[in-house]
């Protein structure tokens, strides 16, 4: 026969037992499964990522390549991102892309960088960051119009809404005056609840976004092979 205090221990969950409940999966092996559609539940914030180190634009694509592992719509538009001497004509990320179900893409950047002595023309570099504003504006009606807290189907044109919008590199856009911080605080505005917003890009503190921002991540350089002349590599920067 067992007292109270018998029956209080042996009823009480161990360490073990409330590390595996708090544990995402609960301590199960994670596993692929196919991706079908469906929608999030806890999407809804901005994030920001900035800063002089190589890894933003990685970063911003990884996690749109988890939301799509989850069935969720994912939609990446680029600013800045045009082609120069040093890359491909087409980037690996755009390959993996558009084998991945739910996670497409869209480029407005144009040849070279501006500011740089690379025979670019620098009005067209402002023409076609103009021209992404409006895409984002685009982009950001099409999801306030859709129903984001139901699934969206994979293969659907992002004009149809998506879960995750990334406007990729836009930062640098706004630091470079092609387009103003007020342009980018729009976008936050113009945002629907339920819509993941994403902006990525430059190396100065985007102070303008601090206090609108959900998350904002910095990515510091300590090192970096470009300074001892490094070209952009195959596979990681391209």
């Amino acid at each position: 026969m067992t007292d109270e205090h018998e029956t209080a221990e042996t009823s009480t969950p161990d360490d073990s037992d409330r590390v595996v409940e708090n544990t995402p999966g609960r301590g199960e092996k994670p596993e692929a499964r196919p991706i079908e559609p469906a929608a999030p539940e806890e999407f809804g914030l901005v994030q920001v990522w900035w800063g002089d180190g190589k890894g933003k634009t990685t970063a911003t694509m990884g996690m749109g390549l988890r939301a799509a592992g989850h069935g969720y719509r994912v939609h990446m538009l680029q600013f800045m991102k045009g082609g120069a001497s040093s890359v491909d004509a087409v980037r690996g990320e755009y390959n993996a892309i558009a084998a991945l179900p739910g996670f497409s893409y869209e480029n407005l950047g144009h040849y070279g960088w501006h500011g740089m002595a690379d025979g670019s023309d620098e009005a067209d570099h402002a023409a076609q960051a103009r021209a992404g504003l409006e895409r984002a504006h685009e982009l950001l009606d099409a999801a306030t119009n859709a129903d984001l807290e139901a699934p969206i189907p994979l293969e659907a044109d992002p004009d149809a809404g998506v879960h995750m919008l990334i406007l990729d590199e836009i930062l640098y856009a706004a630091d470079r005056d092609l387009i103003t911080p007020d342009d980018v605080l729009e976008l936050v505005d113009a945002k629907p609840p339920t819509l993941e917003l994403v902006l990525s890009g430059s190396h100065e503190r985007p102070e303008y976004l601090l206090e609108r921002a959900d998350l904002v991540t910095r990515v510091e350089k300590e090192r970096h092979p470009i300074e001892d002349g490094q070209r952009a590599r195959k596979g990681t920067e391209f």
